[in-house]
């Protein structure tokens, strides 16, 4: 079994991409609008960045949530006891961008956030009547405008052979919000666990545009949607020399949006934080 590709181009991809989310969580669509040279040239500056001394200059604010998230202080994920491989940069609209890195990042970040928006109206159109009737306002509205959507810049460095025991790039996790939207990574690594417990590998074809459902749209659906569990694995042989740059837009309501009657996005938001001790 493996995870269906959607051609955004075919009249059935609204339909088709809908139906792969709601069997496996995952969406994978090819011939999208993202153009690929940006993300190419993207991967390669940041590349440059996580290589430099210049990341300590934009170390990360504890209350913003903005900046560079050193190795050290990298995510535990939820029920595991050791940190990801990982460093990672947060960019937010209102947020610190080193200057020769700002033009494309801010470009890309408007891009993908209004591909973000039809790939939610497509969710809506095709859930039956009554997971509708649950959403509290259309879920393109609930992104828009928003303050809180974070692109997260993932640096997955070489493997040193020293790695503490048990760590991975990303251990086994799901995401806060309501979509991820990802350009296929420079290397493969990512997968995705099956309704039966096991893990497919999702397609990391460069090009490919890799969707998934977060907590809060599994939320706001009343569990139709469901929250994927996923993780990025350790390479070995030669690929555990290579870096892996990869670029996820976290879809964020803004704080006031009800999710459903026991969550605003804010209340569901800090609760996750909190459980992940960055808050």
């Amino acid at each position: 079994m493996h995870l269906p590709t959607v051609d955004y181009q075919s009249p059935n991809a609204p339909a088709e991409f809908v139906e792969s989310l709601r069997n496996t969580g995952f969406g994978v669509l090819t011939n999208h609008p993202i153009p690929q040279s940006l993300v190419e040239s993207i991967y390669q500056d940041w590349q440059a960045f996580f290589n430099s001394e210049q990341k300590h200059e934009f170390l990360f604010d504890k209350q913003t949530q903005d900046g560079y998230f050193p190795p050290e202080v990298s995510e535990v994920a939820k029920g595991f006891k050791v940190k990801d491989i990982k460093e990672y940069y947060h960019v937010y609209p209102k947020g610190r961008v080193p200057e020769q890195l700002e033009a494309k990042i801010r470009e890309y970040y408007r891009l993908a956030n209004e591909f973000a928006s039809e790939l939610l109206s497509w969710v809506q159109e095709h859930a039956p009547a009554d997971v509708q009737a649950k959403f509290s306002i259309d879920l393109k509205d609930m992104i828009k405008d928003s303050e809180q959507t974070l692109l997260r810049i993932l640096h997955y460095p070489p493997m040193t052979g020293d790695e503490e025991p048990g760590a991975i790039r990303a251990a086994a996790h799901g995401d806060i919000n309501l979509l991820t939207v990802l350009p296929a990574a420079n290397e493969p690594g990512l997968q995705v666990q099956t309704k039966e417990g096991g893990w497919l590998d999702v397609p990391s074809d460069f090009g490919n545009l890799i969707i998934n459902i977060g907590d809060m749209l599994q939320e706001a659906s009343g569990g139709y949607f469901p929250s994927t569990i996923h993780r990025v694995i350790n390479p070995s042989g030669k690929a555990s020399t290579k870096s892996r740059i990869s670029l996820p837009l976290f879809l964020h309501p803004r704080p006031d949006v009800v999710l459903s009657e026991r969550y605003t996005a804010d209340s569901y938001l800090q609760e996750r934080l909190r459980e992940l001790g960055v808050k």
